[in-house]
């Protein structure tokens, strides 16, 4: 009692509790004395509005918002489009529910989101999550920066692009090259922005911010606009089919010059002359007329029934307006017209926009610097997303009832002279909106290629990942330089992909992935009733955890099925590498609750009842023995057990110290460790328990009597064979191991006595030949039988054989025994070979008394065999 806390001094150190993670403290202690002054502490000032809702806002708003949109309502119609927004904002909203519970469930530890879902998931998960936040974190660069580069290539500065195709099914190929280098050398710019000078980074984060609200105040506003005096955008449609612009000179088939009526462009791309005479033109060119149509009919025009339903089309299709009329020509499509130039389906939409809502998490990477993280982090990221939503779900609306079909389908703005299509709308200028646009993508691309090296060192610093251990170093400044060196060659593999339609879907995975565990948590939390889960935040319930749980993974099976299973399988697979390695961190987290009740569930219902014999097994309980200084005399019992565990069960090992528990409790965690030790060198998967007892048998039969929990205990108890001990003068070895053997057979249990133990081979030893001999000279239960066949399972054991040698009397037939015995083993499916050995009575006599009723219940069980069902169920 005397080494715990007053109250007083426990109440002022929880009241001055920093909610700098560990470590960091320090090494802002040791800055300030390397720069040989004293600097004081800053304490974080931050706001709702400055550190969590104007960061959240610059994170959801991306690069999907400015060039795919509008693609998006075009395509799957204002209804489905309305659909896909509000199921993918309603996913990210019960996320930020159930992130708000883990916010504000105790002190918010500085790291961020990494360090609350690891904190509330363990190191498995933890470490599982991390590396998926950080996986999505580095791709969404990828996405910006190939964001960036089509609004540069294609918008603002077309000429630049380096390869050039005039086949129609080639220019695609040849943009996606464009990308390629493009990508690259902006990938590298903006590393060696991060890398020299990551402050620039973050004060240029406002600058970006506002290029992102002016820009969608630029589409409200031309929205509005649009409902009197629209913008003037021409579309040229031939019959129903959209025809592209950037080449047209006139939207006709002919052209007055010189009061001379002369062949358009329009004329040349669909006749093979550009004359009137001797001219053999397209059937469908022939058969249809050129209109011109409004591009932006305008908010009042109505325009929004047409625009109500979606129009998948495969890729190569032509983008046609339903309600125009056209003749039932075909014609040829290798034309000027605007082609569909990716297969759409919902399930592709989906899987696109949903990047477009992530960026939830950018209010609590700034925990540290939160005055009140406990209350900024949720009111500022639920605003933050309910700004948002409203932002797109109005934009939904007004992109249907503002642009034409054919327009808003036209991916690239090839029918509005190669316009940005949600530039056509804004005012006062589509520049605006291109610009802005780009700038924002650039800052975003910076802003992800900041966070993820320091999400990785983050992550490498925990120590629970030991192949990332290298990238938890960094510079002197603190920047994580291999960490930055990383996250660009991910980075890279994105744009190489080169297509922002294909790397949406990617980074789609992994942020469901992360959103996904984050509300698994939550619910695990509450429905396990963990003591330490208090969330101060009063709208959270488990259930809302358990939906938005549910729409994570509905929405990443739907997105893409087979993208799914991949990111589950890179999941499990750091899961599994990080138990197999060994998490040492004790983070106080739901799964280890959660293993908790599983385990007690799994125990009442090994309660109900004995294990059937299909499914008994030996569950093992070693007794080892040690020496003065507390080793291990024979390690080898415990390289049997496991050689003996291949097929699974239980195993406990136990052991006695002779003293009084009082005194001798050190020397019995530290017996403890060593036998821990031990088992995880022989790889034995078990149990340590250690007994302190007055006297060695006493100790034995509280072990035999006591270990194991419910139906989870043991039924063969494991010894060595005393040596030497008819020479020893102590009887206490001998009187030792009969005590054992009484003990274990009042409990009823198997016993296995291992003699010559140190004879025994170890782990990395292999027979390449050699036998296991089993002598059955009465019945046991088919104890003797099982054994083998459980050696055999190891790889020590694997390639030897099994004889099973049995005693015949001298009234018995031997060659029946013989034939008797190959049948059970057949029927036991157990290879080996038999041989019967005759002896006279007298020489078993001993190994028979009492114990197995002599040979009969053996004869009788073999005679059995020979009986059909009938015959067995009418004895």
């Amino acid at each position: 009692m005397d080494t715990r806390p007053k109250v007083s001094s426990l109440l002022n150190r929880m009241a001055n509790y920093t909610n700098l993670t560990q470590g960091a403290k320090e090494h802002e202690e040791a800055e300030n004395i390397t720069e040989g002054k004293k600097k004081p502490t800053k304490t974080p000032q931050m706001g709702t509005f400055m550190g969590v809702y104007l960061p959240c806002l610059q994170n959801i708003f991306g690069v999907i918002l400015f060039l795919r949109l509008t693609w998006v309502v075009g395509t799957a119609g204002v209804l489905q489009a309305f659909a896909i927004v509000l199921i993918c904002c309603c996913c990210t909203m019960l996320t930020a529910i159930s992130m708000s519970a883990i916010a504000t469930n105790g002190v918010v530890p500085a790291g961020g989101s990494y360090f609350m879902i690891s904190r509330a998931l363990g190191p498995e998960f933890g470490g599982a999550v991390g590396l998926c936040f950080y996986l999505g974190t580095t791709f969404a660069a990828a996405m910006y920066i190939l964001g960036a580069i089509e609004i540069f290539l294609v918008y603002i500065v077309p000429r630049a692009a380096i390869f050039h195709s005039d086949d129609a099914l080639k220019e695609s190929a040849a943009m996606l090259n464009n990308m390629r280098v493009y990508g690259t050398a902006f990938l590298v710019l903006m590393v060696l922005v991060v890398f020299i000078g990551v402050r620039y980074v973050n004060k240029f984060a406002s600058l970006f911010l506002a290029c992102v609200i002016v820009s969608i105040l630029a589409i409200y506003a031309g929205a509005i606009k649009s409902s009197f005096a629209p913008p003037h955008f021409p579309v040229c449609m031939l019959g129903n089919r959209t025809l592209s612009s950037r080449h047209i000179d006139v939207c006709s088939k002919t052209k007055e010059i010189n009061n001379m009526t002369v062949p358009s462009k329009l004329w040349g791309f669909f006749c093979n002359s550009s004359q009137f005479f001797n001219a053999t033109c397209d059937e469908y060119f022939v058969h249809n007329n050129i209109t011109s149509i409004q591009g932006i009919p305008g908010l009042a025009s109505g325009i929004i029934t047409e625009n109500l339903w979606s129009n998948y089309l495969p890729k190569g299709e032509i983008i046609e307006k339903p309600s125009a009329k056209s003749s039932d020509v075909l014609g040829s499509l290798n034309h000027e017209y605007v082609l569909v130039d990716i297969t759409t389906s919902f399930t592709l939409l989906v899987g696109i926009f949903f990047p477009s809502v992530t960026g939830i998490m950018a209010g609590s990477n700034r925990s540290g610097d939160l005055k009140d993280a406990q209350k900024s982090i949720p009111i500022g990221t639920i605003l933050a997303i309910l700004t948002t939503s409203f932002v797109y779900l109005s934009n939904v609306v007004l992109f249907g009832a503002c642009i034409e079909g054919v327009v808003l389908r036209d991916k690239f703005g090839d029918a509005v002279k190669g316009n940005l299509v949600v530039g056509t709308l804004s005012w006062p200028s589509p520049w605006v909106i291109v610009i802005g646009s780009f700038f924002s993508t650039c800052g975003a691309g910076l802003q992800s290629l900041t966070g993820a090296p320091r999400l990785l060192q983050a992550i490498a610093k925990d120590n629970i990942i030991p192949f990332l251990r290298v990238f938890g170093h960094s510079k002197a400044n603190g920047e994580p330089t291999w960490a930055l060196l990383l996250t660009a060659a991910i980075a890279e593999l994105g744009i190489l992909i080169a297509s922002l339609d294909l790397v949406a879907p990617i980074l789609s995975m992994f942020f469901l992935m992360c959103y996904l565990f984050v509300n698994l948590a939550c619910a695990l939390q509450t429905l396990l009733r963990t003591p330490n889960w208090r969330p101060r935040f009063r709208y959270y319930h488990w259930a809302l955890s358990f939906m938005g749980m549910s729409i994570c993974l509905a929405l990443m099976f739907i997105s893409s099925w087979y993208y799914a299973i991949v990111a589950m399988v890179i999941a499990g697979m750091i899961y599994k590498y990080i138990e197999y390695q060994g998490a040492e961190k004790e983070w106080g987290d739901g799964i280890r609750g959660l293993s908790l009740s599983a385990a007690r569930f799994a125990l009442l219902r090994l309660e109900e009842g004995p294990p059937h014999t299909k499914n008994w097994r030996p569950q093992l309980l070693v007794l080892l023995k040690l020496d003065e200084d507390l080793h291990v005399k024979h390690p080898r019992l415990l390289t049997f057990a496991s050689q003996l565990k291949a097929g699974k069960g239980l195993t406990i090992v136990g052991s006695v110290i002779v003293g009084n528990f009082l005194e001798n409790y050190g020397e019995a965690l530290a017996a403890e460790q060593t036998i821990k030790h031990l088992m995880e060198a022989e790889k034995v998967k078990g149990f340590c328990q250690l007994v302190v007892a007055a006297k060695l048998r006493e100790g034995i039969s509280h072990l035999i009597q006591s270990c194991g929990l419910g139906g989870m205990k043991h039924n063969t108890v494991v010894m060595g064979w005393p040596n030497g001990w008819r020479q020893s003068e102590d009887a206490r070895a001998w009187k030792t191991f009969i005590g054992t053997v009484r003990v274990t057979t009042a409990a009823h249990l198997a016993l296995l006595v291992a003699k010559n133990i140190s004879f025994f081979p170890s782990n990395v030893e292999q027979f390449s030949e050699g036998n296991i001999d089993v002598w059955w000279i009465v019945h046991d239960g088919g104890m003797l039988m099982l054994l083998p066949f459980l050696l055999k399972q190891h790889k020590v054991w694997r390639k030897c054989s099994i004889r099973i040698f049995t005693v015949a009397q001298l009234e018995d037939n031997s060659i029946q025994m013989k034939k008797d015995l190959a049948t059970f083993l057949y029927h036991l499916r157990i290879e080996a070979e038999v041989e019967v050995v005759e002896m006279h009575d007298s020489d078993i006599s001993a190994y028979t008394y009492e114990r197995t009723l002599m040979m009969e219940q053996r004869s009788q069980m073999l005679r059995h065999m020979r009986l059909s069902k009938t015959e067995r169920d009418r004895e």
